[in-house]
């Protein structure tokens, strides 16, 4: 019977510290902590952590949205530890999946999760629309400029090989391709 934790955020720029230390201070043995999206269970150290722990052990998070982010998800997730005899335990949320209580709470709590990752994605989506609205231009900007282009065009029209337009321009095959 071991306590396992898993920490994860979702991006590069953020930091596991609060949730390993907060996992440490109650006694995790072994932590499995990833930066990666929370979307999917294609994650490496959620795959090893489900391949580690074994009937008996508890595994602790410090929210549920560490594990999934949507209710079918979390449940599968759920289901799959239930089916190992493997209990969660949810710290900031109270979630004590050896009680009926902590049962109802992770599916109540679960949906709430699959709710803010909707509204987040929604207001994402708003800010771009709005952002493109006032003429925010997002990527990469263009290589060269639309007469550059034509240009191009017009010399491999009069027979220039595409590596003397690869050369002139400085793009690579597929760039050339894309833009005759």
């Amino acid at each position: 019977m071991s306590k396992i934790g898993y920490g994860r955020v979702s991006s590069v720029g953020q930091s596991l510290y609060i949730q390993i230390e907060r996992l440490n201070k109650i006694g995790c043995e072994n932590i499995f902590q990833e930066k990666h999206t929370g979307t999917t269970d294609q994650r490496p150290q959620f795959q090893e952590m489900m391949r580690y722990v074994r009937s008996g052990d508890t595994l602790y998070v410090t929210k549920l949205d560490r594990l999934g982010r949507s209710t079918l998800h979390l449940t599968q997730i759920f289901d799959k530890l239930e089916k190992k005899g493997v209990d969660i335990v949810v710290l900031d949320q109270n979630i004590d999946t050896t009680t009926p209580t902590g049962k109802l709470l992770f599916n109540v709590l679960s949906s709430i999760a699959e709710f803010e990752t909707e509204i987040r994605k929604e207001r994402q989506l708003e800010g771009i629309r709005k952002s493109k609205e006032r003429g925010v231009q997002f990527g990469r900007k263009p290589s060269l400029t639309e007469p550059q282009v034509e240009e191009m065009r017009s010399k491999r029209k009069s027979g220039v090989l595409i590596r003397e337009l690869m050369s002139e321009y400085g793009l690579s095959k597929s760039s050339i391709y894309r833009l005759l």
